[in-house]
């Protein structure tokens, strides 16, 4: 495996394995791997005869008072895990390898990234898919996989990559949680022991939600209550936002006669946390 710093030096690389015959799978990651990202490389391997993982902080996508600073980094174990799972290249680039002095482009899609995390978090998704659409560019790859944990962001891509007619497979992954349920996620590090056990608020309230829906009740607004009313008893846990939306658009709806997702944004502390489930009432 290589680790490898600078555009022109993947660039070769992907280069030398299309030359041998080979498809290109791309793992876009902030780092601090874990299951999750894991998972998405094993799909990669198992698929793809040339496989990189990019391990970059965007700070494009953080806000003035979001956790860039402190996010966490552990590029030496990252970068171990994937030579064990059989990564080909790590691209690990500096902030200014990707945006060099004078850098002033930037990728947008409206619509999609206008509610939920884009109106909790402005110009979040305009950092994501500008980074995404140039780790596209230099990695060249024939499929791209990312998490449905993170399900508005997978959407917003797949909207680029289409649109633009940008030619990859965006690749969609279950979430992987805990054993006791919990979304794996980079930030859960920031949770101590006490935040940790009431960050199970948001799986309990997604499983109510199931438990309704399976029940029978096709009113969204009578889950949405019943999801914030768990979350609430969780005197650690605030909402930023509880949203049962159209599954592909994003939209609000009234009833659940289509496919859906419950989206969770909350803050346990100060460690904001997101989850989702998707709810399908044409599924066998």
């Amino acid at each position: 495996m290589k680790l490898l710093r600078s555009v022109s030096e993947v660039r070769d690389a992907v280069k030398r394995a299309r030359s041998e015959g080979k498809t290109i799978g791309l793992v876009p990651t902030m780092g601090a791997l874990h299951e999750g990202h894991l998972t998405l490389i094993r799909q990669a391997r198992a698929r793809c005869g040339f496989v990189v993982v990019s391990v970059f902080v965007n700070p494009t996508q953080f806000g003035p008072r979001e956790d860039f600073a402190r996010y966490p980094r552990s590029l030496d174990e990252d970068t171990r895990k994937c030579a064990d799972a059989g990564v080909d290249v790590v691209f690990a680039p500096r902030a200014d390898e990707v945006y060099p002095e004078g850098f002033d482009t930037w990728v947008e899609v409206k619509g999609l990234t206008e509610v939920l995390e884009g109106e909790s978090r402005p110009g979040h998704f305009r950092g994501v898919t500008t980074v995404c659409a140039k780790l596209f560019n230099i990695t060249q790859p024939d499929y791209a996989y990312f998490g449905m944990k993170d399900y508005q962001q997978l959407k917003v891509i797949q909207k680029m990559v289409s649109d633009l007619n940008l030619p990859l497979e965006i690749v969609p992954c279950e979430t992987v949680r805990e054993p006791d349920g919990l979304a794996m996620s980079s930030r859960n590090a920031y949770l101590g022991p006490e935040e940790r056990r009431a960050a199970l608020a948001l799986v309990r309230s997604l499983r109510q939600a199931r438990e309704a829906f399976d029940s029978g009740e096709r009113e969204a607004a009578a889950i949405k209550v019943q999801v914030e009313n768990l979350i609430r008893a969780e005197p650690r846990a605030s909402i930023d936002y509880v949203a049962i939306v159209d599954a592909e658009d994003l939209r609000p709806i009234s009833r659940l006669d289509r496919p859906v997702v419950v989206l969770l944004a909350v803050r346990i502390g100060t460690t904001r946390l997101i989850d989702n489930l998707v709810l399908d009432p044409n599924a066998d």
